[in-house]
């Protein structure tokens, strides 16, 4: 499936998702994760008109799916997301940091998997991350960044 054809798709999920007022930037991530992860899913069926047909599906589908993800997470679940990110950005590269929240049962890791350097000479490091919320499990990838005030910026998702 070429990335033309998938474009439309994806930019149509991004506008349903941007129709909500009330969304966060969770909700946000969760949805353009589980767009493209459907989008890419629904591409592996069909032929043809057959095949973006599937492609459209999966996307919307993936898209619901990581909004209801990413808005199910309350203040208590970010927060230790944030910190289990935080310190697996500090962590020897391979090290998996859990985190998880007892009173709503959501959980999840972080792995840095590579460290480097950016072209701009910032530190990064690229991770892998699972989220486990109301028993959905999604993974995701990104490259995060030490500022010169020592925080991280993800840089890339």
């Amino acid at each position: 499936m070429s990335i033309m054809r998938l474009a439309p798709v994806l930019a149509l999920a991004l506008a349903v998702g941007a129709c909500d007022s009330t969304s966060g930037p969770k909700q946000t991530i969760g949805t353009l994760g589980g767009a493209a992860a459907g989008g890419l899913l629904g591409a592996q069926f069909g032929h043809g008109a057959g095949g973006l047909a599937a492609v459209a599906v999966g996307t919307l589908v993936g898209a619901l799916v990581g909004s209801e993800i990413g808005k199910s997470m309350d203040d208590t679940d970010k927060m230790r997301h944030q910190q289990a990110a935080a310190q697996a950005y500090s962590a020897p590269v391979g090290e998996t940091i859990n985190w998880n929240n007892p009173q709503t049962g959501n959980r999840g890791a972080v792995t840095t998997t590579r460290d480097g350097y950016s072209s701009a000479g910032s530190y990064c490091r690229e991770f892998q991350q699972t989220i486990v919320v109301g028993g959905r499990s999604e993974k995701g990838f990104g490259t995060a960044c030490q500022q010169p005030d020592g925080s991280w910026k993800i840089v890339s998702n």
